[in-house]
């Protein structure tokens, strides 16, 4: 029989799915592998669930057909609960965990951790599970997120690139702590120094960020064309990762394929990310899972370290991108833990 694989859209339907789904649907045709994304269809063979989904019914009756059923799985929703929320959006986001922990305890025949940190994360929180699983790192097509192409990082001044989807709520604190990096590096810095931001940026924002250093220079790249980002990517010196908490996020592994050095604290996945002298990952010196302010010294040394001797750290992160995040490596994981033969 011919194989044919269902892809569930996880129930947020933003942001990093979208890439992964574009990108596994790709693989699955360069293996000549068809696709749907009807659960109740007959010719499935396998289900790809990614993360979660309201569909619990038709799902139930596919596993009860014999049907095959992979989760995959990132983090779960948890600023929520530290910061003011909206009723209705806590509501969700509390609804939408225990979807993905159904689903986790009751459907899945084997499940795909996006990392070893989300792996541990869904066994502290809702225990192990005695079924087959394994950890399949994103994946990016090394030949377009490459060193080699348009942008290359200035020879007049530094710059320090963050890239978020939304900076708003508890990321916004992470833009607040890219400020905070930059400004105390400009001030012992050889030379000049950019903080360039690619994402979704209020107005009121940016006006808390000159608030907070008034003398910093900060290029507000707004939302950018995914094809950019490679471009993007190379302009830069070094990528400060702001996530927190972060399974496997996609912006890390694509500045590791275009040659640009990580920087981020220890928290998440990042130290098992960024490995091998590829960047540089720092103790948070507080409590992140409270959102307690992070030490920033450290994070500012290991910055001047990495602006120091860039050609070298640019070297090992291409290394390690080829080493663990080719696409290929990502879709022969999948296709393994579907069954495909």
């Amino acid at each position: 029989m011919n194989e044919q694989i269902c892809l569930v859209p996880e129930l947020t339907g933003l942001g990093g799915m979208v890439s992964f789904q574009a990108r596994m649907i790709a693989g699955l045709q360069a293996h000549g592998i068809s696709h749907t994304f009807d659960i109740t269809d007959p010719e499935n063979t396998a289900i790809l669930v990614i993360g979660g989904t309201r569909h619990l019914w038709k799902l139930w009756r596919a596993k009860g057909r014999g049907v095959r059923v992979v989760q995959r799985l990132n983090g779960m929703n948890w600023i929520h609960r530290l910061e003011k929320t909206p009723a209705r959006a806590y509501l969700r986001a509390e609804i939408n965990n225990h979807i993905l922990a159904f689903i986790r305890r009751r459907m899945a025949d084997h499940i795909v951790y996006q990392s070893n940190f989300s792996r541990d994360w869904w066994d502290r929180a809702f225990g192990p599970r005695p079924i087959s699983h394994q950890v399949t790192y994103n994946g990016v097509d090394l030949a377009h997120y490459t060193p080699n192409g348009p942008g290359t990082p200035p020879e007049d001044h530094y710059r320090l690139l963050l890239v978020e989807g939304h900076l708003a709520g508890a990321y916004a604190r992470g833009l607040e702590t890219a400020i905070k990096l930059a400004d105390q590096v400009r001030a012992s810095c050889d030379q000049a120094l950019e903080l360039l931001v690619v994402g979704d940026v209020g107005e009121d924002l940016k006006a808390q960020a000159y608030t907070l250093a008034p003398e910093l220079w900060i290029t507000w790249q707004g939302v950018v064309p995914r094809e950019d980002i490679p471009a993007i990517d190379r302009s830069a010196h070094l990528l400060f990762s702001a996530d927190l908490n972060a399974a496997c996020p996609n912006s890390v592994i694509e500045a590791l394929a275009c040659g640009t050095p990580v920087l981020a604290y220890d928290t998440g996945a990042l130290a098992e990310l960024v490995r091998d002298g590829a960047g540089e990952v720092v103790p948070y010196g507080a409590n992140h899972w409270q959102l307690e302010d992070p030490l920033i010294p450290p994070l500012a040394a290991a910055c001047t370290r990495i602006l120091q001797d860039n050609p070298a750290y640019r070297a090992r992160a291409r290394t390690r991108a080829e080493a663990a995040f080719s696409l290929e490596s990502m879709v022969a994981g999948y296709l393994n833990a579907l069954g495909v033969k």
